[in-house]
């Protein structure tokens, strides 16, 4: 829920959504195809992707993964149609640009929050987790570049047809800067007793293995 709800904030605030949020509405514009429903669609390549880079089938991840893209992509829609509700896209651009920002510490946060617990979690998310530990030594900051090149590409193919570029403003900037580094320090200032877990079902999978 605070994931959605830093989502919804950068996205009614109009000054920029997280960068798979604008490749999402870049889609949106280019295809007609809805935001919600694009998310949702990321979330399924992103749940396959990590299938490929754990290099075995993981039944159970990959449900978790769709359970909560589900529930993310409901609220997401529950709380951009709420803010909306109140007026708050048509609010000053001096109190939006904030709320934008606001927005990306709040996804970033609960980010840093469920990757730590490694129960639940965002497909996308995952897969920065996986690159973070698994391939770039633990660099928060790397991964989360690496997994930037993706949306950016696809937001630059719908501009070519497009003939501009929807939903990507100063909290994009933002968001594609300040992500891992706001991630980090999440890390060591919300809740630092938390440490990042291996997955509940490769934990599983080993103590059955030892009894064994």
């Amino acid at each position: 829920m605070l994931n959605a709800l830093g989502n919804s904030l950068t996205i009614v605030s109009g000054c920029g959504s997280g960068i798979w949020t604008a490749a999402s509405v870049n889609i949106h514009e280019l295809v007609g195809i809805d935001v919600g429903l694009m998310i949702f669609i990321f979330g399924i390549i992103n749940a396959l992707t990590n299938q490929v880079l754990i290099r075995h089938i993981d039944v159970w991840r990959f449900i978790e993964e769709m359970v909560f893209i589900t529930f993310f992509s409901y609220f997401i829609q529950i709380f951009a149609d709420f803010f909306t509700s109140l007026g708050w896209n048509h609010l000053s651009l001096f109190i939006r640009v904030p709320m934008a920002l606001i927005g990306v510490c709040f996804f970033c946060t609960a980010i840093s929050l469920y990757q730590r617990a490694n129960l639940f979690m965002h497909p996308n998310d995952d897969t920065t987790n996986i690159l973070r530990f698994q391939y770039l030594k633990g660099s928060a900051v790397k991964s989360q570049l690496l997994d930037f090149a993706p949306p950016i590409i696809i937001i630059l193919i719908c501009a070519v047809f497009l003939h501009r570029i929807y939903s990507v403003n100063i909290g994009t900037i933002f968001s594609i800067i300040c992500n891992g580094f706001i991630i980090q320090t999440a890390d060591k200032l919300i809740f630092p007793s938390l440490k990042h877990n291996e997955n509940i079902n490769t934990q599983l999978k080993e103590r059955r293995q030892n009894k064994k």
